[in-house]
């Protein structure tokens, strides 16, 4: 709890930090915040050529919902990865910081993910306005999407509490890191929906931002209400690792300093 309180005490230090990212991502670049929409829509046009492939493959025509689908799924992807990878190495960046000022240190991990949480935003405020010009209207059910993309930032703060910790002390981290999320979309139902495994999708639905990409493209896409038992385990995996990863994290944090 004393660690809650210093973390709230120091809301407005994770705001410039927050802020402090966003500038220097945009800082001298040609398109500004356009980069925001530019990698969920090369994940977008990814997608769609697949899905046309599977479509001529497989003979069932394409659909403006399975366009509308992989909209969705691919800007709430790549939040989560970009969350991940620049909170990865949000330590090891800050390194002046970390050695030489006492405050809460998970503010840098905390502030990675707030910012791509920003680059989202922009991302989601296109894909809402290009849904209802694929003809796909919105339903009561896409507020589901609001408490599911509460769990998936929680999900992706847990993760970088523990990434941004571990490599701080084992630097190759970052590699690793690297190469998981190059192929990690492969085995994510973002370009094909988890129904296309068939009696193998439960294993599609272990890694646990599948359901949550699942569930927010159901609701927003079809205006289904989501699959409350595979829901409840993304919750709880997401709690699994934000707590004990932010226990790890406070743990390890007395160290920082010396093994920067």
């Amino acid at each position: 709890m004393n660690n809650l309180q210093a973390l709230w005490r120091h809301r407005e230090l994770a705001y410039m930090f927050t802020w402090r990212d966003i500038r220097i991502r945009y800082k001298q670049s040609v398109m500004g915040v356009l980069w925001a929409i530019f990698m969920p829509a090369l994940i977008v046009g990814s997608g769609a050529l697949v899905r046309v492939v599977a479509s001529k493959w497989s003979g069932k025509p394409l659909t403006v919902q399975d366009i509308g689908s992989v909209l969705v799924r691919a800007v709430i992807w790549s939040f989560f990865v970009s969350s991940i990878r620049f909170g990865t190495g949000s330590l090891t960046n800050n390194y002046n910081l970390v050695t030489k000022i006492a405050f809460p240190k998970e503010l840098f991990p905390i502030a990675a993910v707030m910012s791509s949480f920003f680059d989202f935003a922009i991302a989601a405020l296109v894909v809402a306005i290009a849904l209802p010009l694929l003809g796909i209207s919105f339903h009561l059910a896409a507020l589901w999407s609001i408490p599911l993309l509460v769990v998936t930032v929680m999900l992706a703060v847990g993760v970088t509490l523990i990434l941004s910790a571990a490599n701080l002390f084992f630097r190759d981290v970052k590699y690793l890191v690297e190469i998981f999320l190059t192929y990690a979309i492969f085995f994510t139902p973002v370009f094909y929906p988890v129904s296309v495994a068939g009696q193998w999708r439960s294993l599609l639905y272990l890694n646990p931002i599948s359901p949550l990409l699942e569930s927010i493209s159901d609701a927003v896409v079809q205006g289904s209400i989501p699959d409350p038992y595979w829901l409840v385990y993304s919750v709880v995996f997401a709690l699994i690792l934000l707590i004990p990863g932010y226990w790890l994290f406070k743990q390890l944090e007395a160290n920082f300093a010396e093994r920067i």
